[in-house]
């Protein structure tokens, strides 16, 4: 997700589109998703596979644990179809399934979870589908969080989108409506708050009386 030139986002399902936005953009620096990762070889570890040449497809089951340059997928089944192009497409199922990815150039990633997550490298694009959540964190900091139905995240064109519906109720959230948390991010510049200087330790002074010789 490139986040800092304007973040193009759509949030449906009564969410507050205006605040979100803005939070957005005033609190998400300069960087995009890991470009290089679309280049580099995936690599998957499961229980099981089932290989079909003529369909070029993979299909892993159990304990799925795929990586991709800096993405981490994680789910119960995963299915992987390459392209002529050799562009990758991956299915993946879970409870729930996981993705991450580092953002290029900061300590940042981007991971989320759904009951269906569906990724396609050649478009560089997610789909999180069923009890979605997006995160952005700042090594193991969670700044930013969003809830929906459905969000699709486009690294390409720095674009995210969320819709809620009967999919997102749960019983914190019986509407079903998206919802977000974004933490402000400092401003460039902001001094940090000074660190007190260490004080020196008292001096006693020996005395055989008592109470005396205290500082």
């Amino acid at each position: 997700m490139s986040l800092n030139h304007p973040l193009l986002c759509r949030v449906r399902a009564s969410a507050p589109l205006v605040a979100l936005c803005l939070a957005l953009l005033a609190g998400m620096g300069p960087a995009w998703a890991e470009k290089a990762d679309r280049d580099q070889p995936m690599n998957a570890e499961a229980d099981a596979l089932r290989y079909d040449d003529a369909r070029q497809t993979s299909v892993f089951t159990g304990n799925v644990v795929i990586t991709k340059g800096t993405i981490v997928i994680r789910g119960a089944r995963v299915e992987v179809r390459q392209d002529a192009q050799g562009g990758q497409f991956g299915v993946v199922n879970g409870s729930p399934a996981f993705f991450r990815q580092k953002r290029d150039g900061v300590d940042e990633f981007i991971e989320g979870t759904a009951q269906r997550i569906e990724y396609n490298s050649q478009a560089d694009m997610v789909r999180f589908i069923g009890n979605a959540v997006l995160r952005r964190l700042t090594g193991t900091r969670i700044n930013d969080e969003t809830t929906g139905a459905l969000i699709v995240y486009n690294n390409s064109s720095d674009m995210f989108t969320v819709d809620g519906g009967p999919s997102n109720r749960s019983a914190g959230n019986p509407t079903g409506r998206v919802r977000a948390m974004l933490t402000p991010v400092p401003k460039p510049g902001d001094a940090a708050s000074p660190t007190p200087a260490p004080q020196p330790p008292a001096v006693l002074t020996p005395t055989d009386k008592l109470g005396e010789g205290r500082p």
